[in-house]
C-alpha cells in the first residue's frame, strides 16, 4: 500500500500513545508538534456524508451498508478509502452511522493526518479506531509505523505496537 499524503482523499483517524518509541527519543513528542490526537475526526460530526463507489448494497433488514471498488465515504475533510467500506447504522437511529469498516487497504485522512493499514474500523459513537496490518500514521513531517493502531478519541490517547518504528522531525 502506498502512503499517501496528508490532503482531502480519503476519511482517516488515528491517535498514538508512544510508550515505545519515548523511551529512544531524547525530546518529548509534545515537543515536536506531534500530539497524535486525531481531532478532524470529531470536528466533521454532523456535516453531510458523501458516498462513492463502483456498487453500492443496503441491506434495510440489518441496517448494513456495503460499498464495494474505488469505496470513497467522505465527511468534511475526512475520507475513508478502501476497495470494500462496510457502513452499520445504530440500531436505534438508523440515519446514524455507528461502525465503519474498510478492508483491503484503508486510508483514512484529516485534514491534519492520514493513517492506512490493511483494515480500518471505526467506531464511530465510541470514539474508537483500530487499524490493522502495515499500519502507516503520518502527521505534518512525522511517520509512525505498526502492526496495530488503536485509538481513543474521546481521551486523545492511543497506542501502536509490533514492529513500530518512526521518523519524528525535530527543531534545532
Amino acid at each position: 500500500m502506498r502512503l499517501l499524503a496528508p490532503a482531502r482523499i480519503a476519511p482517516c483517524l488515528a491517535a498514538l500513545g508512544m510508550a515505545g518509541i519515548l523511551a529512544v527519543l531524547p525530546v518529548p513528542l509534545a515537543a515536536q508538534g506531534t500530539g497524535l490526537t486525531f481531532e478532524g475526526l470529531e470536528s466533521v460530526r454532523g456535516l453531510p456524508v458523501e458516498i462513492r463507489a463502483d456498487s453500492l448494497d443496503v441491506d434495510n433488514t440489518t441496517g448494513e451498508t456495503l460499498l464495494q471498488g474505488n469505496a470513497v465515504l467522505g465527511q468534511g475533510d475526512m475520507r475513508l478509502a478502501a476497495p470494500i467500506i462496510r457502513i452499520f447504522y445504530d440500531p436505534a437511529e438508523r440515519n446514524r452511522i455507528d461502525r465503519l469498516e474498510a478492508s483491503g487497504g484503508g486510508t483514512l485522512v484529516t485534514a491534519e493526518e492520514a493513517a492506512e493499514g490493511r483494515e480500518a474500523v471505526y467506531e464511530v459513537q465510541a470514539g474508537q479506531v483500530r487499524l490493522r496490518g502495515d499500519v502507516i500514521l503520518t502527521q505534518g513531517p512525522n511517520v509512525i509505523s505498526g502492526d496495530r493502531l488503536d485509538v481513543d478519541l474521546r481521551t486523545s490517547r492511543g497506542r501502536m505496537e509490533g514492529n513500530v518504528r518512526s521518523v519524528i522531525e525535530t527543531s534545532p
